[in-house]
């Protein structure tokens, strides 16, 4: 066990050099995307009446030096807020009906045609590296049925892997004279994401690209160059269903897929039941990796929290205490006072 603890870091830290080196998972794995599709689709942008703000802090294998830490900041809103003629379903708890319930569904019409846009800062560090993205994102949202819309998004700005030398550190705890005193090695590249987005009253699916142009990266100096690193797509397929259980619980079983060439193919299952529009649980398992269990509570219909837990079921779980995500939601301009989404089931 001990040996395990010592040898963990270090390939922790290989491993964050190898994912530039190869076709390696380069983005960062959420739990609670369920919560947050924007943060992998941008086409989501401006889906509600509202704006929508979210801040997520993850700490991946708790208890391990140098493990994956990710914090996200997120906000996007319509560039054109409906105008409703009448009390809805979604209404801040219309009187004699329940927010969640069945009717409505029955009275849920598509949102008019209009644009969304968002802003989007992630920070991604692992061992010596740290990924700072910052993007900004439009959408538009066209109807294409009563009760159908069809969205596309575009996100564009930088990406700014920062490699920390003083971390690159061998077995014997000896550091690589090549990169002495190099410090800090900075790489700037555009970063540029799209997506598209199918949404009805009771399911969605999703397809985005990130980072969808190729890059090469390199770091030099008068000291270290590393030359054979490359930044490639990321492709995200997502789809989910709304069930009712009850007329207050609702059940909505979801589906990623990713797919980062040349790697085999990963998915994500997971399951939400929530009671009216108040609170909610949830699973999911991420194929050969581990399983995660999630709660959330709406503590009013502008505030909106979440925490999620993982268990991996590699050989990290002998000396790894888990993985942590949090995550807190904030509603502006909610002048009807939805508690829930109205067009993003989540």
């Amino acid at each position: 066990m001990n040996d395990m603890k010592k040898i963990v870091p270090l390939l922790i830290v290989a491993a964050s050099i190898v994912s530039l080196t190869s076709n390696a998972q380069q983005r960062p794995y959420y739990t609670q995307y369920i919560m947050n599709n924007f943060i992998l689709n941008p086409a989501v942008a401006g889906i509600e009446n509202y704006t929508d703000v979210k801040l997520s802090h993850r700490m991946q294998w708790v208890g391990l030096q140098d493990a994956p830490v990710t914090t996200y900041f997120t906000i996007h809103a319509p560039t054109k807020k409906d105008v409703y003629e009448r009390e809805t379903a979604t209404s801040f708890h219309a009187r004699g009906e329940n927010p969640r319930g069945k009717n409505w569904v029955k009275d849920y019409t598509a949102p008019e045609n209009h644009g969304g846009i968002g802003f989007t800062i992630i920070n991604d560090k692992t061992g010596p590296l740290n990924n700072f993205i910052a993007t900004a994102t439009y959408a538009y949202h066209m109807g294409i049925g009563p009760h159908t819309t069809l969205s596309a998004g575009l996100s564009a700005g930088i990406s700014n892997l920062r490699l920390n030398t003083s971390k690159l550190q061998f077995a014997n705890g000896t550091m690589d004279p090549a990169v002495s005193g190099s410090g800090y090695l900075n790489n700037i590249r555009p970063d540029i994401s799209a997506g598209l987005w199918l949404y009805d009253r009771d399911f969605f699916i999703g397809l985005a690209a990130q980072q969808i142009v190729p890059q090469k990266v390199t770091y030099s100096n008068n000291h270290v160059g590393l030359e054979t690193g490359k930044l490639v797509p990321h492709l995200f397929l997502s789809a989910g269903y709304r069930l009712f259980f009850t007329d207050d619980l609702t059940f909505l079983p979801s589906l990623v897929v990713r797919y980062v060439s040349p790697m085999p193919i990963g998915f994500d299952v997971n399951a939400k039941v929530q009671f009216q529009d108040y609170a909610w649980v949830g699973a999911s398992y991420r194929y050969k990796d581990g399983f995660a269990g999630m709660l959330g509570v709406n503590l009013s219909n502008s505030i909106n929290i979440g925490y999620s837990y993982d268990v991996t079921t590699s050989r990290l779980n002998t000396v790894s205490k888990g993985t942590h995500e949090f995550l807190i939601g904030f509603i502006l301009g909610n002048k009807y006072g939805d508690w829930c989404p109205r067009y993003n089931l989540f």
